[in-house]
C-alpha cells in the first residue's frame, strides 16, 4: 500500500489567489510542485519549512551514556515513551523517551518543545537482553546469566525456545522494564505471552544447551 500524499495549504493562482486552499504535494522541494485540492490545476509554489528548536538528548545504550542534539517542531509536544530517530555522527538511532526535563531540572512525563530543556531516551532499535537461565533437569551447574543481542522489535514468547547468542533455552518468564506500555502486567508467566525485546528487563529461562541439542 503507498504512503498517503502529503497534503499542505497554498493559494492557487488558478481558483483562489486570495486564500489558502488544500494542496497535494507532487514533488517536494523549495519550490514544490503541487496539486490544487479545489481544480486540479497543477503549479509551483514555496512551502516554509517549520520552525524547529534544538534539544539536548541523553542516550543510553548497554550501561553507557552519550549526548546529542536534535530538531524538534515548534508547536509540537514530546513525551515519555513516544520513539523517535536520532542523527547522531556515529549512526541513526531509534530511541524512546524515558525523561523529559523542563525548566529547573524537573522531570515531567510531557511537555510542549519549546519548554524542554534535555530528553532522556534510551536505544530501542538494537538491544541487549539479560537472562537467567535455570540449569537443566538432572544437571550440576548453577543458574547462569547471559545476555543476548537481538533487534529491538524482536518477539520473546513464554513456553517457546530459543537459539541465540550459542545458546537454546525455553522461555518461563518476562519481567517488563517499567516504560514498557500496553502489557498489562510488569511480569509475563503464561504460556503464549508475548513481550518485544525493547521492553524487557530480564528473562528467565530453562537452559537447553546440552548434548542433547548438540549437532555433534
Amino acid at each position: 500500500m503507498s504512503e498517503p500524499a502529503e497534503r499542505v495549504a497554498a493559494t492557487c493562482p488558478a481558483c483562489a489567489p486570495a486564500f489558502e486552499t488544500a494542496h497535494e504535494v507532487l514533488k517536494p522541494g523549495g519550490q514544490a510542485t503541487v496539486r490544487c485540492g479545489e481544480c486540479g490545476h497543477v503549479h509551483k509554489t514555496r512551502i516554509a519549512a517549520p520552525e524547529t528548536v534544538e534539544l539536548d538528548v541523553v542516550v543510553s545504550q548497554d550501561g553507557e551514556s552519550s549526548t546529542a542534539r536534535t530538531d524538534a517542531p515548534v508547536g509540537e509536544s514530546v513525551a515519555v515513551g513516544e520513539e523517535f530517530v536520532l542523527d547522531t555522527p556515529e549512526a541513526l538511532l531509534t530511541v524512546r523517551i524515558t525523561g523529559v526535563e523542563a525548566g529547573d531540572e524537573q522531570r515531567i512525563e510531557s511537555a510542549p518543545v519549546g519548554e524542554v530543556e534535555t530528553l532522556w531516551t534510551r536505544v530501542v532499535g538494537n538491544v541487549r537482553v539479560d537472562v537467567t537461565l535455570n540449569p537443566a533437569e538432572g544437571a550440576r551447574e548453577e543458574t547462569r546469566a547471559i545476555t543476548v543481542p537481538v533487534p529491538g522489535d524482536y518477539e520473546f514468547r513464554v513456553g517457546e525456545s530459543e537459539d541465540l547468542g550459542g545458546e537454546r533455552f525455553e522461555i518461563k518468564g518476562i519481567h517488563l522494564r517499567e516504560d514498557a506500555s500496553g502489557y498489562g502486567f510488569p511480569t509475563l508467566d503464561h504460556e503464549g505471552d508475548m513481550a518485544f525485546a525493547k521492553d524487557i528487563a530480564r528473562l528467565y529461562a530453562d537452559d537447553e544447551s546440552s548434548s542433547a541439542w548438540s549437532a555433534w
